[in-house]
């Protein structure tokens, strides 16, 4: 997932200086969104796998 927030952010980038603003904006926003995906993710297996552990 990281890999696809990266990707989206490196579209956004381009797209913005070349001056593709409405492609750098959608593009900036799927990032955001994947990375917050992402990240919610890892925290929800990082708390019920060391959950499972404790057991």
């Amino acid at each position: 997932m990281f890999y696809w927030a990266a990707v989206f952010l490196v579209i956004a980038l381009v797209a913005g200086v070349i001056g593709f603003g409405a492609v750098a904006s959608v593009s900036f926003s799927f990032a955001k969104v994947v990375f917050v995906v992402a990240i919610v993710l890892f925290l929800f297996s990082a708390v019920f796998g060391a959950r499972g552990r404790m057991r």
